[in-house]
């Protein structure tokens, strides 16, 4: 079975997707600015909180390349919002932890992301909405659950580890 290239950008899968993502990011970094943080900061906040992680082990469960988890943990810190500090189970590793400020700006953040993901799936109609997340959630956990080797790595988009 032979596929041809779609016709039109709202009939190409990579178009749609880019195109909600961006849009969505977006909305959510203009929303979160409020609080002063970025969608991939919010991110890393809120799974730091989650469990002991090192940098590398963060980086790896929010899918985030090492420099810009490097970059990301320095103004974290600088900010007063996580510290690096030795990890409880191995002397030799350091964790980031998130501190007291850290949690609150994590819970102004949560509030806000749902505030807009709500608003974002209550623009479709009811029997779509449950769709949609079901499908992206199939998609990541099946066919799209790696991402392809190849020549020249994509690089996320800096906000697309964000929401």
């Amino acid at each position: 079975m032979s596929h041809s290239l779609p016709d039109r950008p709202d009939e190409n899968l990579g178009w749609l997707l880019a195109t909600v993502s961006h849009a969505f990011t977006s909305e959510l970094t203009a929303k979160l600015e409020a609080v002063s943080v970025s969608p991939r900061a919010h991110c890393v906040l809120a799974t730091a909180l989650e469990g002991e992680y090192t940098q590398t082990a963060l980086a790896q469960a929010i899918g985030l390349d090492k420099t810009t988890m490097v970059v990301t943990i320095d103004t974290l810190e600088r900010a007063g919002l996580v510290e690096r500090r030795m990890s409880g189970t191995d002397r030799r590793a350091r964790v980031i932890a998130v501190t007291a400020a850290g949690r609150r700006k994590v819970a102004e953040g949560k509030a806000i992301v749902a505030s807009v993901q709500a608003d974002v799936l209550d623009s479709l109609p009811p029997d779509q909405r449950d769709g949609l997340m079901g499908a992206l959630r199939s998609l990541l956990a099946g066919r799209l659950c790696t991402t392809a080797d190849c020549g020249h790595p994509v690089r996320r988009p800096r906000s697309a580890a964000a929401a």
